[in-house]
């Protein structure tokens, strides 16, 4: 990686969008698909991580990151019950479609991309 973080020797276009639809597909569950937001990712990531090397690392951040979101829905759903927890939603929501769209546009463009506050349950 250089210092503006793009790989000296991108990835082909072709692993670039795989990469790019691992994170994009987590907005599949705003749209209504129950689970979606980690189906999505899960399903690219498990057709072509073992094809394209992008599409496994770019695959197991964006499940990463969604499981995280899932638990930090949780939390902020129990939260409710003394009132906080609707804001914590609407800021989560709004974080996470920000960041799946930074997170897409940069794989996209061959750039890496570390969402924030993200557990690792996949390494």
């Amino acid at each position: 990686m250089n210092q503006q973080g793009v790989s000296p020797n991108p990835a082909p276009n072709q692993e670039r969008t795989f990469g790019m639809l691992c994170h994009l597909l987590a907005l599949s569950g705003l749209i209504g698909i129950p689970f979606g937001h980690i189906l999505g990712p899960l399903i690219v990531w498990l057709i072509k991580k073992e094809e394209y090397p992008l599409v496994n690392r770019e695959g197991k951040k964006a499940l990463n990151f969604q499981i995280s979101m899932t638990l930090y829905g949780l939390i902020a759903g129990i939260l409710c019950f003394i009132l906080i927890g609707f804001v914590l939603i609407a800021a989560l929501v709004v974080a996470e479609i920000i960041l799946i769209i930074i997170a897409s546009v940069k794989t996209h463009n061959g750039e890496d991309f570390q969402y924030p506050l993200t557990i690792q349950f996949l390494k």
